[in-house]
């Protein structure tokens, strides 16, 4: 954890807030092309498109001189993220906006979950009963047995538990080598995952379509970048609760821009989740113990 002599949390909370800005845009983006390009397509368009900002980052790559061991779990991470980003673009096309984010606020969960499991992170009672109140916010956000539960919402929850495996795995690389490594990896990883899948759906795209995939590559791009600044910034009890704002401004792009209707269980639930996932974060650092990080953005 970074001590207070190094911690700049001005700027921390300032590349959260960009960050949040961004992955905003690849929401809008993504939900404007909705079901036009398969999902599968449109996430391998994507990094396609976005393989023109890997170019600074083939130095990095290449003098990192990975180990067996390394391309090895940066190849794990790029399988698991292939699936999560084929699920999210399949979800947004179905589900509002707003859901998708609330929902995407799991992961942290996940990763709490993962990291004593796999990891050998400590689950205190505290701490699990925060991952508990999560699990209590995703209910109140799928409500079953009150309204139908669709198959957006399960890929969502499938989603979710692949980006915590993905995070998991990036948490112990980022100790290892630099931040391009880590953003290049995925990206020549995740494009190639995806061109299988993307060749089994392919359609033919227009040039409209293609122009608006390159934009969600240029948001997605910077998204994680600013993301990986902030991280080096500020400790996670400054730059968390910050993602919450991303659920407020989702809900007011899906209202505005996409005449979504305001479910104010979906915000109750986000809320819950949120703050049982700034809970954890704060406890952590309380007890001065090295956390596994919880970031609730979208991580496409």
């Amino acid at each position: 954890m970074e001590t207070a002599k190094h911690s700049r949390p001005v700027a921390g909370i300032f590349w959260m807030v960009f960050t949040g800005v961004m992955f905003l845009g690849v929401t809008a983006v993504v939900k404007h092309i909705g079901s036009d390009v398969p999902a599968a397509q449109a996430a391998f368009l994507r990094y396609v498109l976005g393989l023109v900002f890997l170019l600074p980052m083939i130095k990095p790559i290449l003098a990192a001189h990975l180990t067996p061991r390394q391309k090895k779990l940066f190849w794990a991470r790029g399988f698991v993220h292939t699936l999560a980003v084929i699920l999210w673009f399949f979800a947004m096309a179905r589900i509002p906006i707003a859901e998708v984010t609330a929902m995407n606020y799991l992961s942290p969960v996940y990763v709490s979950l993962g990291a004593a499991l796999f990891l050998g992170e400590r689950l205190p009672p505290r701490r699990l009963a925060a991952v508990i109140l999560a699990l209590i916010g995703a209910i109140i956000i799928l409500r079953p047995g009150l309204r139908a539960v669709e198959i957006g919402h399960i890929a969502m929850l499938v989603t979710a538990l692949c980006f915590a495996a993905g995070y998991l795995i990036a948490k112990q690389m980022s100790g290892e080598v630099s931040a391009p490594v880590v953003v290049g990896m995925l990206s020549i990883t995740v494009t190639v995952g995806l061109a299988p899948f993307a060749a089994a759906v392919w359609v033919t795209p227009t040039l409209a379509q293609l122009g608006w995939l390159f934009l969600v590559a240029c948001f997605a791009t910077a998204g994680h970048y600013s993301m990986t600044l902030a991280f080096a910034a500020a400790p996670l009890t400054v730059t968390q609760p910050v993602t919450f704002l991303q659920l407020v401004w989702a809900v007011v792009l899906g209202a505005v821009v996409f005449g979504e209707a305001i479910d104010g269980w979906v915000i109750l639930g986000g809320a819950v989740i949120m703050g049982s996932v700034s809970f954890i974060t704060w406890r952590e650092a309380l007890a001065r113990r090295q956390t596994t990080p919880a970031v609730a953005q979208t991580k496409v």
